[in-house]
């Protein structure tokens, strides 16, 4: 497993990126302290992943609020079903969110940890590579407006980022070639050596290498966090 630590002074927190890590009750449990855990997903993403996340949270008392699937859902009403999930399960201050699903997933999960209660922990576990390089990390989180995107929302920072790279296999390889661009954009940015060893790598990457997995997202985070 490959560690990052994004430093914010008290809103600093770690990425954590690598295979196998939803199946890992220790450093699920290590990260996710709270005691109600209220998993936010959608119906492509949850039938894949939610089950064994919810083995290696046990012990702990775990909901799920599942959301449809795609950009036109991210929304105020679509955002309501996540409040009613945590107003009926009596859910408190020391409740978490955790983001199981891609970038719309995320950018929902964490505006309401922001809203509710005026602001609860909240993990991102990201499960596309657009995802894990980009939206889980920085705290941006909100919904779309009808006359615009991402007008309504709050900078809320992660209590910690979860990348598994074994969610990328079950990724559309269209997803999969948008979350590559993401990577090749920071390499553009700001890191040659990086760009040229991606040209050089781009083969073990869209055949899901692990080790080729875990730099580029390390990588692409570290960039974004710098910037």
């Amino acid at each position: 497993m490959d560690r990052l630590r994004i430093e914010l002074g008290d809103r600093s927190y770690p990425i954590l990126i690598g295979p196998g890590l939803l199946d890992d009750a220790g450093l699920l449990g290590e990260t996710v302290t709270a005691r109600d855990v209220l998993v936010v997903s959608n119906t492509t993403v949850a039938p894949l992943y939610l089950g064994r996340l919810e083995r290696g949270l046990a012990g702990k008392r775990v909901a799920a609020a599942i959301l449809p699937d795609g950009e036109q859902y991210k929304t105020l009403e679509t955002l309501a079903r996540v409040f009613d999930a945590l107003v009926e399960r009596r859910m408190n201050r020391d409740a978490c969110v955790v983001a199981l699903g891609g970038g719309v997933v995320g950018d929902m999960a964490g505006f309401a940890a922001a809203c509710y209660q005026r602001g609860v922990d909240y993990v991102q576990v990201p499960t596309t590579l657009l995802a894990q390089v980009d939206s889980s990390v920085g705290g941006k989180t909100g919904v779309n407006h009808p006359l615009g995107k991402n007008l309504i929302g709050a900078f809320h920072q992660p209590r910690a980022v979860i990348s598994d790279t074994d969610t990328l296999r079950t990724l559309d390889p269209r997803e999969l070639r948008a979350g590559l661009a993401e990577v090749i954009k920071y390499g553009l940015i700001a890191d040659e050596p990086f760009l040229a060893w991606l040209e050089a790598s781009l083969d073990a990457l869209l055949a899901l290498d692990p080790s080729a997995l875990a730099h580029a997202i390390r990588r692409s985070c570290e960039v974004k966090a710098e910037i």
